[in-house]
């Protein structure tokens, strides 16, 4: 895999070229650039920038003012490799609030296990309706301990409204849901992204977010995609290493909250959201 060839591939299709996740949302390109906005309960934020010196300063400010009218707490994800090169500094200076940081990984398909090897008493049960939603919702809540209600909503909204683009799976021992993932699906391109793993504490370390990996594998597959990729942690990093993958870039999430939004007194939004854009892959 000719990582510098890939790296471009992924920029020019998963975010230059974004398709927006959602019949809710959209997709927009203002200058150098691209974002998405929608309702509360989606992803907002920028997914892509060509910026300099001379024009970053102003395209931060720009964005704001956007999504400070749409009164929407927003992500800027930026990559190690965007310009300028002091784009996170300049993030944090308007105002952003830095996530940890995550490593762009991917993997070609056809080089990935698919054999979906579960501990004893486990089994994969697919989310196809609001019970299964509520699975989710159950690992999100007890892997990563934040509220789950944004989360909650969009899958909804996802099995409702574009069901075909997106693959949910939660993993069971008995009646517990133990460990969920999901595989949002890029029709056009040939990514298929790996989000939403997390392992509730009591599970980790059996190999079941290493199942989970080939079961989507086996899925992209089938589906005709060559790559997978995943925006991983410092927890699923070396399992995702250890299965094929590597590092192409690295990315900080940074976040912001609108003017009218803020509460005078906390300076923290009405409602935590979900880690960053649509992935929560701790807890492997």
């Amino acid at each position: 895999m000719n990582h510098a060839d890939v790296l471009a591939l992924f920029d020019r299709q998963l975010r230059r070229g974004a398709q927006a996740d959602g019949r809710g949302t959209r997709v927009e390109r203002d200058g150098n650039v691209v974002r998405q906005a929608g309702a509360v309960h989606d992803w907002n934020g920028v997914l892509w920038s060509d910026l300099d010196q001379s024009t970053a300063d102003a395209a931060i400010r720009a964005q704001m003012r956007y999504f400070a009218t749409l009164g929407r707490e927003f992500e800027w994800k930026a990559y190690a490799h965007d310009r300028p090169g002091d784009l996170g500094r300049r993030l944090k200076s308007a105002g952003f609030t830095p996530e940890p940081q995550e490593a762009v990984m991917v993997a070609p398909v056809r080089d990935l296990p698919t054999d979906t090897a579960l501990p004893e008493g486990v089994h994969l049960r697919p989310v196809t309706d609001a019970a299964g939603v509520d699975l989710v919702a159950a690992v999100h809540e007890q892997a990563f301990g934040i509220n789950s209600a944004r989360l909650r909503q969009r899958l909804l909204t996802q099995l409702a409204q574009n069901s075909e683009t997106v693959s949910t799976v939660v993993a069971m021992a008995g009646d517990s849901p133990v460990c969920a993932a999901r595989m949002e699906l890029n029709p056009g391109t040939d990514f298929a992204g790996l989000w939403g793993g997390g392992t509730v504490a009591a599970w980790r370390g059996r190999g079941i977010y290493r199942a989970l990996v080939a079961h989507r594998a086996r899925t992209a597959a089938d589906l005709g995609y060559r790559y997978l990729q995943a925006d991983a942690t410092d927890q699923s990093r070396p399992i995702l290493q250890r299965l094929g993958f590597t590092v192409l870039s690295t990315t900080t999430p940074t976040s912001t909250i609108p003017t009218a939004r803020r509460d005078p007194k906390a300076g923290t939004p009405d409602a935590p959201g979900e880690p960053s854009r649509q992935h929560w892959t701790a807890g492997a």
